[in-house]
């Protein structure tokens, strides 16, 4: 408490008395919340309205211009009153030593005495650092104090002198050490002094400072950053470690700041300075002698009236790093090859180097100057000046004989606009012939192997369109010119000019060109197949298959091949537009044909062994023959049902034996319930088949009627019915007819039987 006591910063004047605690430095971490108090004495003899407030810096630092942190009070003479403020350090704040100050003030009832004002820190801790434990644990601040917008100035060869503050405040001896991890071991010195009065409390040595209880002693830091350090605001940390607490951890901030030095020199060195065919050879040497990065762009003007050279540098852009140099390659190429003085030592051309910062940083007041000599001309350059006036005489006879004999019309060039074509594609020409006024028309044949020969005339006014060709300063020039030619084949096309009808002047014919046919669609090898070998008569075969080429498919036939050779079409699709709808969902064309499991109706009637076919269209009509694929061999079993006569009767009766009057014609009819398709139904006595259910007329005759029927597929025994007709004479009364058998026949339903004899 007692030092608590004497750490308050104690103030008097002639009428108010203020203790402020803590009177020196708040210490705290970005978020978190800290407590001033101001004990206020009024001394004088009237009451007062007195005013606590915080300077403009503390505004600022914590963000509260708008809403000041202050207090108003009013006190009686000699009484006292103590004002508390509390505040957050905002989050964002970054780590550093503020100055501010705390200001009492009563301007209306002492005006002259006060404003009374406070120097006050706040030292923002870095967020690592170990939160402190308790009033036992060592302390340790650094003067001057820093923070980001008052960092110490650097000056090139002062080293930076900073003290380290260090307070034991527990009851045992501390061996304290200084670090800066942010900074090389080359940046920075840091002296523990020697004091020679350790019994007093303090012992240093050279890893350390050794501290007794409760007492006090310095460290000193020197900062001296190497000649090429970059230019700009640098903040090192600073840790304090205890050798008591290894796990305390103590950090400060301090921010310097390197100012920026702009020195950059440049040197215009000479490699060719005269010349007379080439150009002058020069390097300009840059050397950036500051501590920022520079970015060059060089130039030069001449320092004449007139400008005779080009100027090109390589590389015209150099970045620069401190105490680094640039050779530039500088060539003074002159453009006035008519400027060259034919005799006398030369023309002297002055020019001066320009450079330019990209980041607009200062240059050099005084930039250097240099001279090309342009030597005069060798005395042979006279020969060359008298051939080319002898050269411009004979140009101007040679202009005049061709105007009274212009040149005739010329095929400039003739060729396809691609050297191979796809069928449906005409081929096309690019074409340019110059002097057309000397021109009557133009002759476009072509012929080829198995392809009718065609020509076509054009006048030069049917050409002239504006669309495919069009003149200009004589020349003619036809672009992407379709021709008929589109059917598969090789072509050789040739391109006659002709200055009247008997009169060509000139020719081109092409190598062969030739139209490919569209590749063919194809079914893929052993694709084309059932999904199993065996089926049951009526059942659907499910069929699967892949094509390639697939956008050239025209349709597709599916065909059932009988064993007797018989082919019947049991499916067809359009694929001319794209897959029919229905086999959307079992198709699908990705780079191929896919298509599984398409059912099919109806392969066979009968039992046997059949191949389907599958026969492949294409769009072109240039293409033959089509392309058919079998599938895997198909077997079409049947299991036969039974089946059974129901009626074999005369007028509606069924007796095996019945007397009729002779002659007169009755009905015969019969009825077997059966599938029809499955038997073969016969009329035994006259040998001929008939249908599963009919009738008949017959005349009455001494006859025996029967009824054969028998599976088709010759699994089921056949099954057979009789009826006796035995004629009645004419003259015998009806009483004296034989009684017929009324017993109706046995039914026997056909059963299964490897063995199928015929009646």
């Amino acid at each position: 408490m007692n030092q608590e006591i004497n750490g308050m910063q104690n103030q008097f004047t002639s009428v108010l008395k203020v203790i402020i605690n803590p009177p020196d430095i708040l210490m705290g971490m970005p978020g978190d919340h800290l407590q001033l108090y101001a004990s206020i004495t009024n001394q004088g003899y009237k009451d007062a309205q007195i005013y606590v407030y915080f300077d403009e810096a503390f505004q600022n630092l914590l963000n509260i211009s708008n809403n000041p942190l202050q207090e108003c009070l009013t006190l009686a003479s000699q009484a006292s009153y103590e004002v508390s403020f509390e505040f957050q350090i905002p989050p964002n704040t970054p780590a550093g030593t503020y100055d501010c100050r705390i200001i009492v003030d009563a301007p209306e009832d002492y005006p002259q005495e006060t404003p009374i004002s406070f120097p006050l820190q706040i030292q923002v801790l870095i967020k690592e650092q170990t939160v402190r434990r308790g009033g036992d644990d060592p302390t340790f601040t650094i003067k001057p104090a820093t923070n980001p917008n008052n960092p110490l100035i650097y000056k090139p060869g002062q080293p930076l002198l900073l003290t380290a503050t260090i307070n034991n405040r527990c009851q045992q001896v501390d061996r304290f050490r200084l670090t800066c991890a942010d900074l090389d071991d080359t940046w920075f010195t840091i002296r523990y002094p020697r004091t020679g009065y350790e019994g007093v409390g303090i012992l240093a040595q050279e890893n350390g400072l050794e501290l007794n209880d409760y007492s006090q002693g310095e460290i000193l830091l020197e900062i001296h950053p190497p000649a090429n350090t970059f230019a700009g605001t640098y903040p090192p940390t600073i840790q304090l470690s205890s050798q008591n607490r290894p796990d305390l951890i103590l950090l400060d901030l301090v921010y310097f700041r390197i100012p920026e030095i702009y020195d950059l020199d440049v040197e215009l060195n000479t490699i060719l300075g005269k010349a007379s065919r080439t150009a002058g050879k020069y390097y300009v040497k840059l050397t950036n002698r500051g501590n920022t990065e520079r970015e060059i762009v060089l130039g030069a003007k001449t320092q004449d009236e007139e400008e005779l050279c080009n100027y090109k540098f390589e590389p015209l852009k150099v970045r620069l790093l401190p105490t680094k140099s640039a050779d530039i390659n500088l060539i003074v190429e002159p453009i006035s090859s008519w400027r060259q003085p034919w005799l006398g030592s030369g023309l002297f051309i002055n020019f001066q180097v320009e450079i330019k910062d990209q980041k607009q940083l200062p240059l050099p007041d005084k930039l250097p100057q240099g001279t090309f000599i342009w030597k005069a001309r060798p005395w042979w350059q006279f020969l060359l000046l008298l051939l080319l006036i002898l050269g411009v005489l004979g140009g101007s006879v040679f202009i005049i004989w061709r105007i009274l004999h212009p040149e005739p019309a010329k095929i400039d060039f003739f060729q396809p606009t691609s050297s191979s074509y796809q069928e449906g594609n005409n081929i096309s020409f690019n074409w340019q012939v110059s002097n057309i006024k000397q021109l009557e028309n133009l002759k476009l044949s072509f012929t080829g192997e198995n392809i009718e020969p065609k020509e076509y005339i054009y006048t030069i006014k049917e050409l002239n369109n504006g669309k495919i060709c069009q003149i200009q300063n004589d020349i003619l020039t036809c672009n992407n010119f379709i021709t008929a030619a589109k059917q598969p084949g090789k072509y050789i096309f040739t391109l006659e000019a002709y200055k009247n009808r008997n009169n060509k002047v000139d020719e081109k014919i092409t190598p062969p060109i030739e139209i490919k046919l569209l590749p063919v669609p194809e079914v893929i090898n052993d694709s084309f197949k059932s999904d199993k070998p065996q089926y049951e008569k009526g059942q659907k075969v499910n069929l699967s298959w892949e094509i390639i080429n697939a956008e050239q498919l025209a349709n597709l036939e599916i065909i059932n091949k009988q064993e007797n050779g018989t082919l019947v079409t049991v499916g067809k699709f359009d694929f001319s537009k794209e897959i029919p709808p229905e086999l959307q969902k079992q198709c699908q064309n990705r780079n191929k044909l896919t298509c599984k499991n398409v059912p099919i109706s109806m392969v066979g009637s009968t039992p046997g062994k059949y191949t389907i076919l599958l026969k492949v269209s294409s769009k072109s009509p240039f293409q033959s023959p089509q392309n058919i694929k079998p599938s895997n061999p198909i077997n079409i079993n049947v299991t036969s049902k039974a089946f059974e006569i129901e009626f074999f009767g005369i007028n509606g009766n069924q007796q095996s034996t019945q007397y009729l009057d002779e002659g007169t014609t009755v009905t015969l009819s019969w009825k077997v319930k059966a599938d029809p398709q499955d038997v073969i139904v016969t009329l035994l006595h006259s040998d001929k088949q008939v249908k599963a259910i009919d009738s008949e007329r017959i005349t009455v005759l001494p006859i025996e009627l029967g009824i054969l029927v028998e599976d088709k597929y010759g699994q089921l025994k056949p099954i057979r019915r009789k009826i006796t007709l035995i004629p009645k004479p004419k003259n015998l009364p009806n009483s004296a007819t034989p009684s017929p058998d009324i017993s109706q026949p046995e039914v026997t339903p056909a059963q299964p039987n490897n063995v199928a004899p015929r009646f």
